[in-house]
């Protein structure tokens, strides 16, 4: 499997944001590393009006469906491990109308990272059976999808 140098990662913005700015080159752990680094830009994104910050999940979203398949491509593999721009957009999926405090975003991270490493079913066959770009993406999603519903489970559940 070809694995990118940072230094080509700097020549190539695709690499680069699939990569999630390098995070994803880490030997262990990239998807959890990919989801760290996610988390300055969740608290940037935080700032914005829930529409606008929806907007923005959205459209990074379907730029991921470009980033990764393309990555993949130009590394002649389908899913590599350092691709993680899929881990932000779960993450910042995971994290949707939460409140924006130290205990919510560390659970946000633990079960969104529980749910992407986990892929309980339909989760896991759509990282079996969906390829390219598409593939990529979509089990991210629909991880964050259900990771974001057990928060907002919990935060109507307790007084937090």
């Amino acid at each position: 499997m070809n694995t990118p140098t940072f230094a080509e990662l700097l020549r190539n913005p695709v690499q680069l944001l699939a990569f999630g700015f390098g995070s994803g080159l880490s030997p262990k752990a990239p998807g959890t590393m990919g989801t760290v680094a996610a988390v300055p830009l969740y608290l940037l994104l935080a700032q914005l009006p829930l529409t606008w910050y929806t907007a923005v999940v959205i459209a990074a979203g379907l730029i991921g469906l470009y980033l990764c398949g393309r990555s993949g491509s130009e590394l002649e593999v389908e899913d590599h491990p350092g691709i993680v721009w899929d881990e932000f957009v779960g993450l910042w999926i995971t994290m949707w109308a939460v409140p924006v405090t130290p205990l919510w975003i560390l659970a946000g991270f633990v079960v969104f990272r529980v749910f992407d490493i986990w892929k309980p079913w339909p989760i896991s066959w759509m990282d079996r059976e969906i390829k390219g770009g598409l593939g990529v993406m979509l089990d991210d999603v629909c991880a964050g999808i259900a990771a974001c519903a057990v928060l907002h489970f919990g935060i109507n559940l307790g007084p937090w």
